[in-house]
């Protein structure tokens, strides 16, 4: 089985991916891929040329966002309380997933937006169903635990998140991208994965279709 990439930011991406799917989708068939996921920052702008490109190129399109998690809830909006967010890649893993995906990143933009779109563990316990979990980058909520050498508050995020999206529902993404902070963390994420029992996921962040 090819190994497929969870964890990819096309043009839609604002200011941030350099992927045009078209050209994304035709190099992933290219390398003999069989599956692909999209997961823009915090929209769904491009899920459905993403679709049917993927579609057209017989590859599985895995549909997804990485969403934006609120500091504290969707609803506050203090300067100093509120400003920073932090990253979580939902997929969805059926049509009803897709749907409360769906739900999840709009009402991110009604009712969180904040500098960004955000959203919080009440909306996604609210529309957890069909949504599979991932705890994204460096700019996750676990691995900021981690970086702030807090081991124990990650393992409260990473089984917080497990309860709401259910158990083999959420996943701890390991990336090395040659980032010292990877580095760092990597152990401690293999570490947090044995004692929990939740498992680990190897991504890339994309947002280049070529080095």
């Amino acid at each position: 089985m090819a190994f497929t990439h969870l964890h990819v930011h096309t043009e839609y991406s604002l200011l941030d991916g350099a992927a045009r799917i078209e050209l994304l989708v035709k190099r992933a068939a290219e390398l003999g891929m069989d599956s692909l996921a999209i997961t823009d920052h915090g929209v769904m702008f491009g899920v459905v040329d993403f679709y049917r490109a993927a579609k057209k190129a017989g590859i599985k399109p895995v549909i997804g966002c990485e969403v934006y998690t609120a500091a504290r809830t969707r609803f506050d909006k203090n300067s100093e309380l509120d400003k920073k967010q932090g990253h979580l890649v939902l997929l969805a893993e059926s049509d009803e997933g897709y749907r409360n995906l769906i739900k999840i990143v709009s009402r991110g933009y009604t009712e969180g937006f904040y500098y960004k779109p955000r959203v919080d563990n009440e909306l996604l316990r609210q529309f957890s169903k069909g949504i599979i979990a991932t705890s994204a980058c460096l700019a996750g909520r676990v691995q900021q635990e981690l970086l702030n050498g807090n081991y124990e508050g990650a393992k409260r995020e990473a089984l917080e998140y497990e309860d709401i999206f259910g158990k083999n529902n959420f996943f701890l993404e390991i990336q090395d991208q040659g980032l010292e902070e990877e580095k760092r963390i990597n152990p401690l994420l293999k570490k947090l994965s044995k004692e929990t029992g939740i498992g680990l996921v190897a991504t890339n962040d994309v947002h280049y279709i070529n080095k």
